[in-house]
């Protein structure tokens, strides 16, 4: 505002002055004898730039605060029992399942720790069997020689030595028995080569007629191996 003052004082001053000159030669102003020159006094005059007016700030209504809904206690209740019963449902189904697998698991242990129990106790009944399998054969085997060689026992005492006998000799039959131990037949398997010897050897099967020994063996040992015996004949016993 004292800006404002100070401009239009200055310009009102320059005004005077201009209109003073101005009406001093219109009347022909006449000067004194002594003419004194006067300069005339000019008044520097700035413009002062006005700052424009701030426009008054118009005030925007403040802002309304949206009313807080009100807040159902019974029902965020209801929901939150709602969510824990829920997560209490859920917690239940999950240990639940975790049960069955654990059940399922054990179980399935347990059906492989017994069927590998059966198959060690089936390996090991096997390996037994075998073993007394074995045992049974060579026991047979050893009562089966001894009847072998009472067999031939008899046939080198029931055997006549023809002319043509030799000590290389060997004829190979065949005795058919009965339980009782009866000879029924008799068939050679493998000649000598010589007629005579290979017939000497069949009648001394016939003459033995009967092993009485046999009806001791076992019905199973008998048929396995003395329905039908085999006998190798050679007379390394000759002095010839």
């Amino acid at each position: 505002m004292g800006n404002f003052l100070s401009y239009a004082m200055a310009v009102l001053v320059s005004i005077a002055v201009h209109v003073l000159v101005v009406g001093a030669l219109l009347i022909n102003w006449q000067p004194e004898t002594e003419h004194v020159m006067m300069q005339p006094q000019f008044i520097e005059a700035t413009l002062v730039e006005l700052a424009p007016k701030k426009k008054p700030q118009e005030k925007k209504p403040a802002a309304k605060t949206p009313a807080k809904p009100k807040v159902d206690l019974a029902k965020k209740k209801r929901e939150a029992d709602k969510r824990r019963a829920a997560q209490k449902k859920k917690a239940a189904a999950l240990k639940k399942k975790q049960e069955q697998a654990l059940k399922a698991k054990e179980l399935e242990e347990k059906r492989a720790a017994e069927a590998e129990r059966r198959h060690i106790e089936t390996e090991f009944a096997e390996t037994l069997a075998e073993e007394q399998a074995q045992i049974n054969a060579q026991e047979d085997d050893r009562i089966a020689n001894s009847y072998r060689q009472l067999i031939q026992q008899r046939l080198s005492e029931n055997w006549s030595r023809p002319p043509s006998a030799r000590r290389d000799m060997e004829t190979v039959i065949q005795i058919r028995l009965v339980p009782t131990g009866r000879v029924v037949g008799v068939t050679v398997l493998k000649s000598s080569g010589d007629i005579a010897f290979d017939r000497s050897v069949e009648q001394a099967a016939f003459k033995a007629e009967q092993f009485l020994e046999l009806k001791q063996m076992a019905p199973d040992m008998f048929e396995r191996r003395f329905r039908r015996v085999d006998v190798a004949f050679s007379p390394q016993d000759l002095r010839l």
